[in-house]
C-alpha cells in the first residue's frame, strides 16, 4: 500500500531552534496518527509543514508519490485538508456559507456551488450537530459551535489526508468523544489518513493507532501506539513521572 504522506530526512526549524530533526514518516491510508509534545516543541509547526504551508530546512515531503513542492496549491487542496488550532473569520457569513469554502478547491474560478456541493455540506453540518444552525452567523456561535463547524467544513472538503491542530479545543466532552469517533471511524473506512494534534494523552492513546512524539530539541519518537508508549517515554517527553492505570476501556496515564 502506497502512503498517502511520506516524509524523508525532513527537518524543522525556526530561526537556530531545531524543531524537527531527521523525520521519516510514511502515514498509510485508513491511519489515524497522533502528535503528542509539550507546549512549544514545534507540534503547530510541523503540521504546517506537513501541509506545504511552512517551508523544510531540508529533507523531502512527499503527497501520494509526488514532491509537494512541485504540484499547484490547488492540486495539494485537493489532497490535504487543514483544521487550525485558531479559527479567523474575516466576512459576516452564515454557517452554512462557512461551510460551503470546503467545496473551493473542487471549484473551477467562476464557478458556484452546485446542488450537491449544498446537500454534501448539510450532511458534513449534520454529522457536527449543527444542520439546525445552517442560516445562523458564524458570529453568533459558541466557540464550541465554532470549532464543530470549522470541522464540518474540513470534511465537506473531502480530502484523502486530515491534518487537525487540537481538533477537541473547545468542545465538551460529548462532542470530543463524537469527534474523535467521526474522524477515526468514518474517514477510515474512506481510507482517508488522519494526523491532529491532541494534548489528552488517553484520548490519544484510544483512537490513534500512531504516535509521533516530538521531544525538545528535535528529537522524535514514532510509530504504532502499543510499541511506542509507556509511562517511562511519556515522563521523559514531559519531564514529570508518569503512572498507568488499567481501567475495562484499557490503561489510563495520569500524573505521578
Amino acid at each position: 500500500m502506497n502512503p498517502r504522506l511520506k516524509t524523508s530526512c525532513l527537518r524543522v526549524a525556526i530561526g537556530e531552534k531545531m524543531l524537527c530533526r531527521n523525520l521519516d514518516l510514511e502515514i498509510l491510508p485508513g491511519q489515524c496518527w497522533g502528535i503528542l509534545g509539550p507546549n512549544g516543541v514545534g507540534k503547530t509547526t510541523l503540521l504546517h509543514t506537513l501541509a506545504g504551508l511552512f517551508p523544510p530546512v531540508a529533507g523531502t515531503l512527499l503527497l501520494n508519490g509526488k514532491a509537494m513542492t512541485e504540484l499547484p496549491r490547488r492540486q495539494v487542496a485537493r489532497q490535504i485538508g487543514m483544521l487550525f488550532q485558531q479559527q479567523s473569520d474575516p466576512f459576516p457569513s452564515t454557517v452554512m456559507e462557512a461551510a460551503l469554502t470546503g467545496r473551493h478547491p473542487w471549484l473551477g474560478r467562476w464557478q458556484w456551488e452546485s446542488e450537491e456541493d449544498m446537500e454534501l455540506v448539510r450532511d458534513k453540518l449534520a454529522l457536527v450537530g449543527l444542520e439546525s444552525m445552517a442560516a445562523r452567523q458564524v458570529s453568533t456561535l459558541s466557540g464550541g459551535e465554532r470549532q464543530r463547524l470549522a470541522i464540518a467544513t474540513l470534511l465537506a472538503q473531502q480530502a484523502e489526508i486530515l491534518l487537525l491542530d487540537e481538533p477537541i479545543n473547545h468542545l465538551d466532552v460529548n462532542y470530543q468523544i463524537g469527534v474523535l469517533e467521526l474522524l477515526t471511524g468514518t474517514l477510515r473506512q474512506g481510507q482517508a489518513a488522519v494526523i491532529m494534534v491532541l494534548h489528552d494523552i488517553n484520548l490519544a492513546i484510544r483512537y490513534c493507532d500512531h504516535l509521533l512524539l516530538l521531544f525538545p530539541g528535535g528529537e522524535s519518537v514514532c510509530g504504532s501506539t502499543e510499541k511506542i508508549l509507556d509511562p517511562e517515554v511519556l515522563g521523559q517527553l514531559y519531564q514529570h513521572p508518569m503512572m498507568i492505570l488499567d481501567s475495562p476501556n484499557g490503561p489510563v496515564y495520569l500524573p505521578a
